[in-house]
């Protein structure tokens, strides 16, 4: 009994959802410098690459994040922590016989940076900021993806009202749509005119393939603020593409558990300051 606690008690630590206002920092180059030095070496250049202030904040946090929430979750030390990155850019420990399902997603846009775990299922987070277009309409600008919409999610976009309707509407689409590539693993080439969502008043969001219904995926979408909007995509390991598939220890799940996990209902993110990360570390 007070092993199985225990287990529990681990299996909860393991996933996480975090959440930073990146438009709350404003380091001095000396406070940026000494946080981005928290970071394994081969992990900064990365950052520095960027030529935006806010561009290299976002990457540092997300980075900072990583690692915060590894430390945390596994109790592995700062430095023995070895993140690396599939050639479709998904970032995962290497294999651990004792986290076998342990995975992670990062997301950053507009003023928030977030990431989310999960200990025995997929996991995919997406952040979106709904910007207004500043040189066409809404239905200019939608227009511009409907390759990758299917016929369904265009009229529902299309129907929603107001211009800010419509914005609104086409963000929450393309926000699942990145939070299950992103929890898969596949990167930019998945050809997201594939997925069809259906949804009641958006909640109970379900997930249509090539048409065909999959049942091994659960999606949540978040209001974070009147601009930012977050998706959370939870599924079967099965799923992963190949190249992210071989970076996951080669450990047997129970069915049971593994459905028990993705229907687990989402709750709110936590929301951490960059102090609060680098308090961490030390």
């Amino acid at each position: 009994m007070v092993e199985e606690e225990e287990k529990q008690s681990s299996v909860g630590r393991w996933r996480c959802r975090w959440l930073v206002d990146v438009g709350r920092w404003r380091p001095s180059p000396a406070e940026f410098q000494a946080a981005a030095a928290l970071l394994p070496p081969h992990d900064r250049p990365a950052i520095h690459r960027f030529v935006r202030e806010d561009d290299r904040k976002r990457a540092l946090v997300s980075r900072l994040l990583q690692y915060s929430l590894v430390h945390h979750a596994l109790g592995i030390p700062f430095h023995q922590i070895r993140i690396n990155r599939t050639l479709e850019g998904k970032p995962y420990l290497n294999k651990n016989a004792n986290f076998p399902g342990f995975n992670f997603n990062t997301s950053h846009q507009g003023e928030y940076v977030g990431i989310a775990s999960e200990p025995l299922c997929l996991v995919g987070l997406d952040i979106v900021c709904i910007s207004k277009p500043q040189r066409e309409t809404a239905l200019e600008f939608i227009n511009n993806f409907t390759s990758y919409l299917t016929d369904h999610e265009w009229n529902c976009i299309v129907t929603a009202g107001s211009h800010d309707g419509m914005l609104t509407e086409f963000y929450r689409y393309w926000c699942l749509k990145e939070a299950f590539v992103k929890a898969t693993g596949a990167g930019v080439g998945f050809g997201l005119q594939r997925l069809e969502f259906h949804h009641m008043n958006w909640t109970n969001i379900s997930l249509r393939i090539d048409g065909e219904e999959d049942r091994k995926w659960r999606f949540w979408l978040f209001k974070i603020d009147e601009k930012h909007l977050a998706s959370i995509a939870k599924g079967h390991p099965e799923d992963a593409i190949d190249s992210f598939r071989r970076t996951l220890s080669d450990v047997v799940i129970q069915e049971g558990e593994l459905h028990t996990a993705i229907e687990i209902p989402e709750e709110a993110f936590t929301l951490l300051t960059v102090e609060q990360l680098i308090q961490l570390h030390d």
